[in-house]
């Protein structure tokens, strides 16, 4: 099954993009502001193409594959309206969406599971996070998942804080975490 890109933007935050793997988000970029060239040659909005819809009803395409389109456009759509109320500071839930987590090791999928139950407006620490996912000596490994957390606020990394301050928050910064955390309520 063919990977669909939907770009989105959101209001002073940037543009951000998602990736559905069928009926299952594959990956999630947040939304950021363009940098350098990259800008110039962004792909479009929502509103200005970036979701493909179906083609016409007299298309050749078999009947289950429009269908097939029909759904990822729909689940797309569905889910950047909630990114989207999310960075307008709704308190919004990402836990009933799928995840494409084929490959995964049974560490990964257990920090998954602990990370996708730590709560809107909640913090919790390395270590605290390696004990909720069953592996209390971890703490470092769960940093390195953090790092490489392809599900941005579905998988909320930003909510994972060093014992002795912020922590990090890879190429987007701290500036980017402490905004995050600030627009569920969190100040450190």
């Amino acid at each position: 099954m063919p990977v669909t890109s939907v770009s989105y933007s959101v209001d002073g935050w940037g543009r951000g993009e998602l990736w559905l793997d069928g009926t299952k988000l594959a990956w999630h970029e947040l939304p950021h502001p363009p940098i350098g060239r990259r800008a110039r040659a962004a792909t479009p909005t929502r509103s200005e193409g970036g979701v493909k819809h179906p083609p016409p009803s007299r298309s050749t395409l078999a009947p289950q594959r429009v269908r097939m389109v029909n759904a990822r456009v729909e689940m797309a759509e569905k889910l950047i309206d909630r990114f989207m109320a999310y960075f307008a500071g709704e308190r919004a839930s990402f836990d009933d969406v799928a995840l494409e987590l084929d490959g995964w090791t049974p560490f990964q999928l257990d920090v998954v599971r602990a990370l996708r139950r730590v709560p809107y407006g909640d913090t919790v620490s390395y270590s605290e996070l390696a004990r909720l996912a069953g592996h209390s000596r971890a703490q470092r490994a769960t940093g390195t998942f953090c790092a490489n957390n392809r599900f941005g606020i579905v998988v909320p990394c930003h909510r994972v804080v060093a014992a002795d301050g912020l922590g990090s928050y890879g190429s987007l910064g701290l500036a980017y975490k402490r905004r995050l955390l600030a627009l569920e309520g969190v100040t450190l």
